[in-house]
């Protein structure tokens, strides 16, 4: 029985471009894209196909219509979008428990594979986050905790983890952010990272595993008792 063979039809094939054009860097998230003429005649399609290609886009998240300013990129990717789309059905609780899934992946892996660089980055995140807890800057902590823990995810040397990880670290920063505002005391706890960091650098997978569910476990109590006041 002769195989039947699924071909795309125009406006899948424009998406499909589309979305490589955009994954690719080559429009960025922010980026007008250029005038319909000028696509139809890049693509080698009807002013119906290209607009037909842009609505779904259009509706999977990847590029937004704005009034007098054109069509423009909104997203660098349909996985990151599908994701975000799913973490705001999801609790803090549940996005927690990604967060663990992931990190605690990351983690185990990072004290196998970390370099030099490595280290470098969550050295000098570490001490990002401790000048920031010095002045009492919650946002500046915020943003030092999220680079030490994005620093720990790409010393695993897994793209793909390290490609979930980035989508899920505006939704984790936003979680971070409610129980560090809701906490009458803002403290940074450096022994956990510190601790962390020194697993990392003697490659002790299992001292990187039991930090990452020390901290974790630590914050999901924060949450618990935030929700029960």
């Amino acid at each position: 029985m002769p195989i039947k063979i699924e071909r795309l039809s125009l406006v899948e094939q424009v998406v499909t471009q589309m979305e490589q054009l955009i994954e690719s860097g080559h429009w960025k998230i922010g980026d007008r894209l250029p005038a319909e003429m000028q696509l139809m005649k890049e693509f080698g399609v009807s002013r119906n196909t290209l607009r037909e290609a842009v609505g779904g886009l259009v509706h999977a998240g990847l590029l937004e219509t704005k009034q007098g300013s054109g069509t423009v990129v909104k997203s660098s990717s349909a996985f990151g979008v599908a994701l975000h789309r799913q973490i705001e059905k999801s609790s803090v609780m549940e996005t927690l428990e990604v967060r663990l899934a992931l990190e605690r992946e990351a983690a185990q892996l990072a004290a196998t594979r970390r370099d030099e660089l490595d280290i470098e980055s969550l050295t000098k995140a570490i001490q990002l986050c401790r000048l920031a807890s010095e002045k009492g800057d919650v946002q500046e902590f915020l943003q030092a905790d999220i680079l030490f823990h994005k620093a720990m995810v790409k010393a695993s040397h897994n793209t793909m983890l390290e490609r979930i990880y980035e989508h899920i670290t505006e939704p984790l920063r936003s979680s971070i952010e409610e129980v560090m505002m809701a906490a009458e005391d803002f403290r940074y706890n450096g022994e956990v990272h510190h601790e962390l960091l020194e697993a990392i650098k003697m490659q002790d997978v299992q001292a990187a595993i039991s930090h990452v569910n020390t901290y974790i476990n630590g914050f999901r109590e924060k949450i618990e008792l935030i929700q029960e006041d």
